[in-house]
């Protein structure tokens, strides 16, 4: 059977009727397909205005504002958590003790966006472990807060010290571990619900270097952070190094042409995968660091939560390079930063 055009328009008429008056009769409170109607209304996300890069109803200097970091926060304040610890020059097999209280307390990961945290040394992330392959690592951990908790470190190490106890409040733990391999290696909390502990800012880094060390470099470390303001279940601001949109207002400083190397974490809850992108420029992928080979070159890097990476790179001319996550609700909610070659 032939369907000439003039066919094709009455049933396209007729099905358009059809279709219209479904949707008059549809009841007003029932969903279809998963589509909200009238009724869910109040619910519906405000539509994208392009122009403003912003929410309808929410301009884009608002937008800006609610991720940007506290104004209190001045060039250097969170120098302690991108700056690691400089590496030892003595040799391997040192003991190293390391304090970490965990503390409850109040952070401001943006600009009138407050969080109540758990804290080992009382920052998120917490304070950054340096050591050298084959070093004895003694690492007390007293639990200040009223629930509890552990330390719990990735790499290789006696199985009894793993952190799967409970440390409870008002108790102290000693862990005693050999630092290796080598490489790049979180710590965080281990106990249940761990994405209420994690999310609430209970993770940090060890870096455990080769004997002899890297070569030299100016070191950085990125720790990817997300947090779940309102408590709906979800991350609605993501940071790094826990203050949303800090690396956006002061920029990382390197020196033109010289080895850059940053230590990047991402220890988000309640999204499954994140990333690194770096605008203008492409880098050596050291796979957590085990290998003092690179695995890639490239100019992404895609982490799973708990996954981490060293990144090496030169900047060849001077300038601002932006990096953030390709996941746009991290990036447009905070994970924005530059790095200024100068």
């Amino acid at each position: 059977m032939r369907v000439g055009r003039r066919d094709l328009f009455r049933l396209g008429a007729v099905g358009g009727g059809f279709g219209l008056l479904g949707a008059l009769a549809w009841p007003a409170t029932r969903r279809l397909s998963g589509r909200a109607t009238p009724a869910d209304a109040a619910a519906t996300p405000l539509p994208i205005d392009c122009a403003s890069g912003a929410a309808a109803g929410d301009r884009a200097a608002d937008y800006a504002a609610r991720y940007s970091p506290p104004p209190y926060l001045a060039v250097g304040a969170r120098d302690g958590l991108h700056q690691p610890p400089p590496r030892r020059a003595e040799a391997a097999g040192q003991l190293l003790e390391v304090d970490l209280p965990i503390v409850e307390t109040t952070l401001e990961v943006a600009n009138g966006r407050n969080v109540r945290v758990w804290a080992y040394g009382g920052t998120v992330p917490g304070p950054i472990v340096r050591a050298t392959l084959g070093d004895q690592l003694r690492v007390t951990v007293t639990n200040r807060t009223s629930v509890a908790h552990s330390m719990h470190f990735h790499g290789a190490h006696e199985v009894m010290q793993d952190g799967l106890g409970r440390i409870a409040p008002a108790e102290q733990r000693i862990y005693e571990l050999t630092a290796g391999p080598i490489g790049l290696h979180p710590y965080h909390c281990h106990v249940p619900p761990y994405a209420c502990h994690i999310g609430r800012g209970m993770y940090g880094a060890l870096i455990v270097d080769p004997v002899g060390g890297r070569p030299p470099a100016h070191e950085l470390v990125l720790c990817l952070c997300g947090f779940d303001v309102d408590g709906g279940g979800r991350n609605d601001t993501y940071a790094w190094n826990g203050v949303a949109g800090y690396y956006d207002r002061f920029p990382l400083k390197v020196p033109v042409g010289e080895l850059v190397r940053i230590y990047l974490l991402n220890m988000v809850e309640h999204d499954s995968v994140a990333s690194f992108h770096l605008h203008a420029h492409t880098f050596d992928v050291f796979r957590s660091g085990t290998s003092l080979t690179p695995h890639e070159h490239t100019d992404i890097v895609t982490l799973g939560p708990a996954e981490r990476t060293i990144l090496e790179f030169r900047l060849p001319r001077r300038g601002r390079y932006m990096f953030h996550p390709h996941q746009s609700h991290m990036a447009e909610r905070g994970a924005m930063g530059w790095i200024a070659a100068i």
